[in-house]
């Protein structure tokens, strides 16, 4: 008889989003297990040693902001900090920081184990256990009954569903995953089970001509599982990533790059840091040479992704070395970035030289370029094939729609990027606890975050590419800012329970210093005496009597400059004295930031009062629900076309189903009017309403 072990939530998976679902499920109470092949490497960073970036840097704050552990872990262990895109306004404003990766491995160890409700083990998953006989579905068709599902194999069809013997746009009777099996042996069994694999699941790593079943680099893939997961009947893709080569830092002519230095005043991840403590690094620019291109040019066909070796498709955003020569013919030098990986090891990684060429090959690329003509590769860079579920498979809590008990999250949904996990891992986490807790799901929608934004993209329209994050992809991208990520989600995040008393008292005295920093713009006049010194070219006499907010409107004008001015005034308030600075001294990061924060809600109120309007219309698109028992084949005048896009991929809202590619706004029609028409056959059941 095997061995069996119960728990509320299993996590299978010790990534980025394995890491943020087993810390919100336990912190939320549940008795959780991690599974991970190898406790050592929990939360390794498999390529780019570094958190955040443009818009991902704003993925990161809104997992702090609900009470995840990305953003403190990467202050801790950060070794250079960059607010990106400054030059531009504050919707784009994002932080990125270059991380230890042996420490942030170590650190966010210490935070799992540290976690009351959270057991980490060492294992491999290599099945799930199912229940094979449900009982009946209560999600029938109106006079579609799906009785005869209950207990049937469970096989795609030739179109790669899973809804063999039921009507197009029916559900089929659900199953429940019931928990995994170990390699070892052991059962381990869980209320809800929740999938962060990576890039493991059957796993392929190219190198030149070579290629070999793994993970990533001297792990072994996950083949067991991966067959399972196939068996399930969920429609899979082949994705592709890769990383470039790792080099001696001691072997590097340092004095031929171009410093780029962190930011003097580091911006932290965590609204709950105080202070960046780790000594900083700067990292250096490089570029190709004509001998570099020509290299690449000669050798393209023994790459992996040009001999036709890789099927997977790879993230158009973050494309190989080979690939920016082939796709770029005309231009001429492309730039490299020289990341040391931590202050205790000399091995860099070289940002922007992902490649699947041989090994030789890579090495005469690096000593081509002047200052790497002596350097030694520690590793070599590789491509990645790996398979990942069509994420339109997934309800909005990221919960497989056509089974009970089964998350997914991560890269298995066709995410890229330490970030994009995250955000999954947290939310299928705090959902998975929610169900077993017998409460509504959490969701978020597309004005109230980048990450409800990502989820809606996947669950809609899916993607045949690794998805990467961007600003534009967000269409209020002002309203969705990375200073006011607490203000939007926190409150979400104390009622969950993930945010302490702690921290909530800290967030609520935050609230407390913004409004009274915008109670004084707001309602100070403007005394032009003795002002001038601060604020050059500005004529006062034409200004007297106005507010500080009336003047903070004017383009040329900064917070810090009416900071220094409202000198006294800051000074007399208990909650303003921490925005004084000195000629002497640098206004400190953080009351910076809030500053900041009040300034662009003053700057920018008009464009914010109009997307507010644009948001409520949004919302209220969002709001008509399409039930779950609607059967889109009885629909009179819906095309066979949008009855499979909408069966596949069931929205949950008119809105969702207004961006599933190809929808029209004729089928919505039809979808809104049938609502009512079959709801008074079927009579529609009592559906409860999710948190946010």
């Amino acid at each position: 008889m095997s061995f069996t072990e119960q728990f509320d939530v299993a996590v299978v998976g010790a990534g980025h989003a394995g890491c943020e679902a087993a810390m919100a499920a336990a912190r939320m109470g549940l008795k959780t297990a991690i599974i991970t092949m190898n406790l050592d490497l929990i939360a390794q960073m498999s390529c780019n040693p570094a958190i955040g970036g443009i818009a991902k840097g704003h993925l990161v704050r809104e997992v702090d902001a609900l009470g995840g552990v990305m953003g403190e872990v990467a202050d801790a262990v950060g070794i250079q900090f960059r607010l990106l895109n400054t030059s531009r306004g504050p919707a784009v404003w994002s932080p990125r920081a270059q991380c230890d990766k042996a420490l942030y491995r170590v650190k966010m160890r210490e935070v799992l184990e540290n976690q009351p409700n959270l057991h980490i083990k060492q294992a491999e998953a290599v099945d799930l256990v199912i229940e094979e006989n449900p009982a009946p579905s209560n999600q029938e068709n109106a006079g579609v009954s799906n009785q005869e599902n209950v207990g049937a194999p469970y096989l795609p069809d030739a179109l790669g569903r899973a809804d063999v013997g039921t009507a197009v746009g029916s559900m089929p009777a659900q199953r429940r995953v019931l928990g995994l099996k170990l390699r070892d042996g052991r059962q381990l069994l869980a209320g809800a089970t929740i999938i962060t694999t990576g890039t493991f699941l059957n796993g392929l790593i190219h190198c030149g001509e070579e290629r070999y079943p793994a993970g990533r680099s001297g792990e072994p893939a996950s083949v067991l599982l991966g067959e399972a997961l196939r068996r399930l009947g969920l429609r899979t893709t082949r994705l592709k990533t890769g990383t470039p080569p790792r080099l001696d830092g001691r072997t590097i002519d340092w004095s031929k790059f171009e410093e780029q230095p962190g930011d003097a005043e580091p911006t932290p991840f965590s609204f709950r840091t105080k202070k960046i403590v780790q000594r900083q690094i700067s990292c250096h620019i490089a570029y190709t040479t004509p001998e570099t291109l020509k290299i690449i040019r000669d050798n393209v066909g023994r790459s992996a992704m040009y001999s036709g070796q890789i099927e997977g498709i790879g993230p158009r955003y973050c494309p190989s070395i080979e690939d920016k020569i082939v796709k770029f013919p005309d231009k001429t030098q492309h730039q490299f970035f020289l990341e040391p990986e931590g202050l205790n090891t000399h091995e860099v990684y070289v940002n922007g030289m992902s490649t699947s060429l041989p090994m030789e090959v890579q090495q005469q690329i690096v000593r081509s370029i002047p200052g790497l003509e002596n350097a030694e590769m520690l590793r070599p860079g590789y491509a990645i094939e790996y398979d990942s579920v069509d994420a339109t498979e997934l309800d909005r809590a990221l919960k497989v729609k056509s089974f009970e008990g089964l998350y997914l999250a991560g890269q298995i949904n066709g995410t890229s990027g330490y970030e994009e996990a995250a955000c999954q891992g947290i939310m299928a986490g705090i959902n998975a606890a929610l169900k077993l807790k017998g409460e509504p799901p959490f969701t978020l929608d597309r004005t109230e975050g980048y990450t409800g934004i990502l989820i809606d993209d996947l669950i809609s329209k899916g993607t045949n590419e690794p998805y990467r994050m961007f600003t534009s992809r967000a269409e209020f991208r002002l309203h969705l800012r990375i200073d006011n990520a607490d203000r939007r989600l926190t409150p979400y995040g104390r009622k969950l329970g993930l945010i302490s008393d702690d921290a909530w008292a800290e967030y609520e005295r935050k609230q407390a210093r913004m409004a009274a920093l915008a109670q004084l713009l707001e309602t100070k006049k403007v005394d032009a005496a003795g002002l001038s010194d601060h604020f050059a070219g500005i004529e006062f006499s034409a200004i007297t009597g106005h507010t500080w907010a009336q003047l903070l409107k004017r383009p040329e004008v900064q917070i810090e400059q009416v900071l220094k001015a409202l000198t006294p005034e800051l000074s007399n308030d208990p909650l303003l004295a921490s925005m004084v600075k000195t000629d002497a001294e640098r206004l400190a990061a953080i009351p910076r930031n809030e500053a900041r924060a009040v300034e662009t809600e003053i700057k920018f109120a008009g464009y914010l009062e109009q997307q507010k309007k644009a948001i409520q219309k949004l919302k209220e698109a969002e709001g008509v629900r399409i039930p779950e028992w609607l059967n889109y084949t009885t629909i009179s005048g819906l095309s066979r076309e949008m009855q499979e896009k909408l069966g596949r991929v069931r929205p949950q809202t008119i809105g969702q189903a207004s961006r599933i590619p190809g929808v029209t706004p004729a089928a919505l029609g039809l979808v809104h009017v049938s609502i009512k028409i079959q709801g008074k056959i079927q009579g529609p059941p009592q559906e409860k309403q999710v948190v946010a």
